[in-house]
This record gives C-alpha cells, sequence and structure tokens, in this order.
C-alpha cells in the first residue's frame, strides 16, 4: 500500500510527504502572511549553508510539498514555475508530473529553474544537478518545531521574503502557544497511539509528529517499539501489542488513503476492549496536514487540542 511505503521511506530517509488533497482553513495558515509584512528588499549574494546564489531566484521548482507549501506562505509563490505531483497545497501552485520519489534531472531542468528545492536527495539528485549547474536547496524532513522555523527562515532568505518568513515563524510560534496554553491541564496523561496506515505503522515520540503530541503531555503507546531508534521512530505494532497498550485516544492519519474512520476502527477484531474504542475517543486527521511540517501544522496542532478537550478528565 501506498502509505505502507511512505511510512518506510520516512523511517529510513526521514522523507515525510502528503497523501490526498487538503481541505478549507482558516487565513491564519492559508499561504498567506499578515500584509503588515512587505516584502524586504534583500540584497544577494546570499548563502544559507553551503548554498550561495547570486540573484533572486524567479524560477523556482519545489520536489517537496512542504516546501511548496512554505514557499507560499512567505510570500515567494509568484517565483515558484513547476511543484511535484504530490504538492496539492495552496490551489494554486503549479503542479506537474515531476517527482520527488523518483527525480529526473531532465525533466527538472527542462524548467530552466534557477532554484530546485528538495528534500531528500533521491538517487543522487543533488550531484546531478549540481552538474546541470542548477542550484539546489534541501528542506529535510522536521524532527521539531524548531526545524520548521528554521527551514522557513532559511526559505526567506534565499527568496527575498525574510520579513514575511520571520512574520510567519511569529504567528505560527504564537498560534500553537496559545491553543497548547488553552488545553487545562490533566492530572494523568492521555495515552495515543497515531496510525499512519491500516498495518498498524505508527510514530514515536522522538517524531516531529511525537513532538506535537508531546506539547500536550500524552503518552505514545508506540514508543517501547521502537525504545532503541532502531527502526527511525517509525514502528509496526502487532495488533497484540496495541490491544494490550490500550491506548485512552486513537489519531488516524490514514482517513484519506485508506478510508479509515472511527467506525472502521471499531469493527476490528478485538478492538472493542480499548479504551479509545469503547469511549469513541477516535479522531481522523487530515493526512497530508498531518504528514508535512510546514505552515498548516498550525492545524494540526488545533485538531490535536479539539480532541483532547473532548476526553473527559
Amino acid at each position: 500500500m501506498k502509505r505502507v511505503l511512505t511510512a518506510v521511506v520516512t523511517a529510513a530517509a526521514l522523507l515525510l510527504t502528503g497523501g490526498c488533497g487538503g481541505g478549507d482553513h482558516d487565513n491564519a495558515t492559508s499561504g498567506t502572511t499578515p500584509s503588515s509584512a512587505a516584502a524586504s528588499a534583500a540584497s544577494y549574494p546570499v548563502t544559507v549553508g553551503d548554498l550561495t546564489l547570486a540573484a533572486q531566484p524567479k524560477r523556482i521548482v519545489s520536489l517537496t510539498p512542504t516546501a511548496t507549501e512554505m514557499l507560499f506562505a512567505i510570500g515567494a509563490g509568484s517565483q515558484v514555475v513547476a511543484v511535484d505531483d504530490q504538492s496539492n497545497y495552496p490551489a494554486n501552485a503549479p503542479k506537474s508530473d515531476l517527482s520527488g520519489f523518483k527525480p529526473n534531472a531532465e525533466a527538472i531542468a527542462a524548467k530552466n529553474p534557477d532554484l530546485v528545492v528538495i528534500s531528500n536527495d533521491t538517487d543522487k539528485i543533488v550531484s546531478q544537478l549540481d552538474k546541470l549547474k542548477i542550484p539546489v536547496f534541501l528542506v529535510p524532513a522536521a524532527v521539531s518545531m524548531d526545524d520548521t522555523y528554521q527551514e522557513i527562515g532559511q526559505l526567506g532568505t534565499l527568496t527575498g521574503h525574510q520579513g514575511e518568513a520571520e512574520a510567519l515563524h511569529q504567528q505560527m510560534a504564537t498560534q500553537i502557544d496559545k491553543i497548547v496554553k488553552g488545553v487545562p491541564a490533566r492530572s494523568k496523561p492521555l495515552s495515543y497511539y497515531y496510525e499512519l496506515d491500516p498495518t498498524l505503522y505508527s510514530v514515536t515520540s522522538k517524531t516531529f509528529i511525537g513532538s506535537i503530541f508531546s506539547m500536550f503531555g500524552m503518552t505514545n503507546v508506540a514508543d517501547p517499539a521502537d525504545a532503541d531508534g532502531g527502526k527511525g521512530g517509525y514502528p509496526q505494532l502487532s495488533q497484540e501489542a496495541l490491544i494490550k497498550a490500550n491506548p485512552d485516544t486513537i489519531f488516524l492519519a490514514d482517513s484519506k488513503c485508506c478510508q479509515q474512520s472511527a467506525q472502521t476502527v471499531a469493527a476490528r477484531s478485538g478492538w472493542k476492549t480499548i479504551t479509545a474504542v469503547q469511549a469513541g475517543q477516535i479522531y481522523a486527521l487530515d493526512d497530508d496536514i498531518a504528514s508535512r511540517w510546514g505552515p498548516r501544522t498550525v492545524d494540526l496542532v488545533q485538531s490535536v487540542a479539539d480532541a483532547v478537550a473532548k476526553v473527559p478528565a
């Protein structure tokens, strides 16, 4: 299954990509920045890490859905000429048949880019593009919100939108802090199971998703399945172990790709003994938002907060 493959790739290469299309979201994370954050007149050349750009990029190709969302959110959308086949947000992103999973240097070069943004050096695509003298910037999967903010800032520097990037960073941090503080503290931490796909691949607390749930003091029932980190934070649980762990809540990041819901989970053999199932504390998430670490992470935090608030203290 596609989600199984995605989970395995993520564990091995720290690559998180989106699934199906996104939904409606409020203006805070809809790909726009506050009107007060005007574009700054950046001076070039600029250097981020090992990459130096002599001039502001005008033809950007994004091969990662998260970077696509970041670029549009900081006001660099007009500079993006093509995005990969998984980039489905925002709706006006110039989607193409380019692949981030199997990048083709010739196909990318045909877009005449002056900057390519990727999340993983699959098939040594960086060296291939280097030979074609095409600048490449790597935006790896985040492990924490600090990583997300850093990447937003780096893209802001490279694209000439430092002011917008900083404004987005501050906006996200403020919103997330407000959301988390708005959830009453509990005397006993809630436990949770986070499902990547119906074959029971999950995430541990050491992943980006795990860090979101840790904000709410929640206990991850998948942690024992990858105690030594050998599975990269993405273990596959056994049904027996999961039923025994008896999570208080279940979060489904496979509601779109695999049509999982509270009803399908409740119908699984043996699962009726799980507290989350008995109490109806099963929450479907937007697959895309749950698999990316960009601006719409605010929406994910809000979804978790809303779910936690529904659980009786």
